[in-house]
């Protein structure tokens, strides 16, 4: 273990998580992505930019997935998930690949993974586009944040070239993304399916969404009832308490 690092009990299965709260820990838009991922026991799955792991670590909670590949682009976060999948004991379970999405699918297939057989694709991608926002001077944060390794087409291409006919795709953004997000996605032959929009609390504008696409699927978008964080006490809601499995 680093000076820095910390482990966490994430609160699923008794699993547990390596962090370093200087560069960034894992949020409640992990846990919302993960439960709004459906996918099938059994299933192959990549999340792109995984972080420390965190959503790996849920999928295989909630859904007992056969593999889970998780990419990402830095090696010094890379290797804290690789780390917090050996604490966990599931190195047959999940894959770290430190690459970038740009790379990823080719670098899968030097691997023996093929393109398109990937059931699902979930991903939580930097928020922010290239030149927008403030910048952190902590640059794990940056590369989290931001566009600068890799742009949100980038995220949707690769996901497209790792799915199989009928995929599923899972995103998590912010609603000024959504015209960018719908549009790629439709580029790559991602057909968006479902979105839900994601409340503070009753009342509030939407500060977050989930898309669900299918590959090659059909052009019948619905919207879901809007996901409110907070309750009228200003706990989490019933619903979040339940993604947590705190009910």
């Amino acid at each position: 273990m680093g000076e820095k690092e910390r482990i966490d009990d994430i609160g699923f299965s008794g699993f547990r998580l390596i962090q370093r709260p200087d560069w960034f820990c894992y949020g409640i838009d992990a846990v919302v992505l993960a439960d709004f991922a459906k996918m099938k026991i059994g299933c192959v799955a990549a999340d792109l930019g995984c972080g420390t792991g965190i959503i790996p670590l849920i999928l295989k909670h909630k859904y007992s997935p056969s593999k889970v590949y998780g990419i990402e682009v830095q090696p010094e976060v890379a290797d804290l998930a690789v780390r917090t999948v050996e604490l966990n004991g599931l190195q047959a379970e999940i894959e770290i690949v430190n690459t970038s999405v740009i790379s990823a699918a080719e670098k899968l297939e030097e691997a023996g993974v093929q393109k398109g057989s990937f059931d699902a694709v979930v991903t939580n991608p930097p928020y922010v586009s290239g030149g927008g926002g403030i910048k952190s001077d902590e640059p794990h944060k940056a590369i989290a944040r931001h566009e600068i390794v890799s742009k949100l087409e980038n995220f949707v291409a690769c996901a497209a070239d790792l799915l199989k006919h009928r995929g599923d795709f899972y995103m998590i953004n912010r609603p000024n993304r959504l015209v960018d997000v719908v549009w790629l996605c439709r580029k790559y032959k991602l057909e968006p399916a479902e979105i839900r929009f994601i409340q503070p609390s009753e009342g509030k504008k939407p500060n977050i969404f989930l898309i669900h696409c299918v590959k090659n699927g059909g052009k019948d978008l619905k919207f879901l009832d809007p996901l409110k964080v907070y309750g009228p006490d200003g706990k989490y809601s019933e619903e979040v308490l339940a993604m947590y499995e705190r009910r």
